[in-house]
């Protein structure tokens, strides 16, 4: 399967969507370049501010690049290809990049595309600009988290591909991933792929990865929602990918 996305879609889309963030950032970087050259007794200190600033920056554009456009989440080369038919779900959060790669990658699978952005509670301006830009997957099914109206025991893969940590009030998150347990046929799998709250994306995001959660979190949910792992690929150091089966304990 040739790759889909464009050279450097991932950093730009960053970019494009948090753009803001990058903004107040140059206001800061030009506040502490005139502080410095007005009050030179502050010289050293307001320069070790400028340096950090500009080295966050510098850092988390250069781990998303490596994440989103070097590395293989995209390609789906982690994936085992056993089992291609079937029913395959996709469940996004108001920005789907995936849809059509699992498309391709699956072309003799059914696709269900579920996306469970509600406006008044999904508040972030990144994700709505995200939704400006790209269309809708056609077909997809607009969806609540704690309620996915599909059929009990159709699915043989799912897919939540760094959408679940939306869903930031802990009980739904549970209900949520019940809902997926009984859309689970016995024998499916579910793919839950996100950042965690560890080291490594600390030093990528530092306070940013406050916005994720630590595995410990998810395996408690996965539990709550009576899942086991079966797996865990570490597609880079910053990602993760919790391969669930039903029933069991995740300890």
């Amino acid at each position: 399967m040739g790759k889909m996305r464009k050279p450097f879609q991932g950093v730009l889309n960053i970019l494009r969507f948090n753009w803001h963030f990058y903004v107040l950032s140059i206001g800061f970087l030009l506040l502490f370049f005139v502080l410095s050259i007005t009050y030179e007794s502050l010289y050293g200190y307001l320069w070790m501010v400028y340096i950090a600033i500009l080295w966050v920056n510098i850092i988390s554009l250069s781990v998303s690049y490596y994440v989103y456009d070097l590395s293989a989440l995209y390609d789906f080369n982690w994936l085992d290809m056993q089992g291609t038919e079937g029913k395959i779900i996709n469940i996004s959060a108001g920005f789907d990049e995936t849809s059509a790669i699992l498309r391709k990658k699956f072309m003799a699978a059914e696709l269900i595309v579920l996306d469970f952005y509600d406006p008044s509670r999904h508040t972030e301006v990144s994700i709505k600009r995200a939704r400006k830009a790209y269309p809708v997957f056609p077909g997809t099914q607009s969806v609540e988290s704690v309620n996915l109206q599909l059929e009990k025991n159709s699915a043989d893969k799912i897919f939540v591909i760094l959408s679940a940590h939306e869903i930031r009030d802990k009980d739904e998150r549970i209900k949520f991933f019940k809902e997926l347990k009984r859309l689970l046929k016995p024998t499916g799998q579910i793919f839950i792929v996100e950042h965690l709250r560890d080291t490594a994306n600390f030093l990528a995001y530092s306070i940013g990865f406050f916005h994720f959660y630590s595995k410990p979190i998810w395996c408690e949910v996965f539990q709550a929602a009576e899942l086991k792992i079966q797996n865990e690929i570490k597609i880079t150091p910053f990602i993760s990918t919790f391969i669930l089966e039903k029933n069991g304990s995740t300890f």
